[in-house]
């Protein structure tokens, strides 16, 4: 079930999106598809809190109170990893869209047919990623674990330890080389290796400060010295990358 969310503070403005999309989903019957509206950013982000989150988030920008862009800071803050398509009258927010790694940016009044072009986009993305696993073999058993999920990766002691937005997992003590036992991860374009010892997914990173690679769960990570420079480079290179890759 593709859950979407649609957010904007003018009735007849939610109603008509609302509209298009039930409409761009019952033209993709194989989605199975169910949208939810809210009127504020703060009534959507009382649900996401809940962990209920989305799979697709279609926000309007202005709105009063708390901004679409502020919603999406908030979302992304939570962790939430839903594709975030931005509705506006103003072309004056696309910076801001790149900073919550928003999917798309349309001007209003939206045409069915781009509309329906960059949702079928956002879906083709929200399933190649969601498709993406690894398993790890732990104390307990083998753990299929998202790639979505993980926000960095660390050898610790004898075992790798996977830092998730849902908990840690631990493996078994490892017998190979670090970079050995991570290259699954690495062969996706969103994980980086950082040092001998480390590995970040780029998905989970809001930022890069000096030595500090900050994280969408609030957290701060520290950078080897030698690889700050290029990890923030290569972060960069992806989200501009992301953008044009659908």
């Amino acid at each position: 079930m593709l859950r979407i969310a649609i957010c904007d503070d003018e009735e007849k403005q939610l109603h008509e999106t609302a509209a298009l999309v039930n409409s761009y989903l019952q033209s993709r019957p194989h989605l199975h598809g169910h949208t939810e509206l809210f009127r504020s950013g703060g009534e959507l982000l009382i649900r996401a809190e809940s962990g209920e989150g989305f799979d697709l988030y279609v926000l309007d920008i202005l709105m009063p109170e708390l901004s679409g862009i502020d919603t999406g800071r908030r979302l992304r803050a939570l962790g939430d990893g839903g594709e975030i398509v931005y509705l506006t009258s103003s072309n004056d927010f696309a910076a801001d869209s790149y900073d919550v790694r928003a999917f798309f940016y349309l001007l209003k009044p939206v045409e069915d047919m781009k509309l329906f072009e960059v949702l079928d986009g956002a879906v083709k993305k929200l399933i190649r990623r969601r498709s993406s696993a690894i398993v790890v073999t732990t104390a307990d058993g083998p753990r299929r674990i998202l790639l979505e999920h993980i926000r960095y990766v660390e050898r610790v002691g004898r075992c790798v330890r996977y830092f998730c937005t849902d908990g840690t997992v631990d493996s078994q003590t490892i017998r190979v080389p670090f970079r050995e036992i991570t290259a699954p991860l690495l062969a996706d374009r969103r994980f980086y290796p950082c040092g001998a010892s480390f590995v970040l997914n780029f998905q989970h990173v809001t930022g890069v400060s000096g030595q500090a690679a900050l994280l969408d769960s609030g957290q701060t990570v520290t950078l080897p010295r030698t690889a700050a420079t290029d990890f923030k480079k290569a972060w960069g290179n992806y989200w501009l990358e992301e953008k044009d890759a659908w």
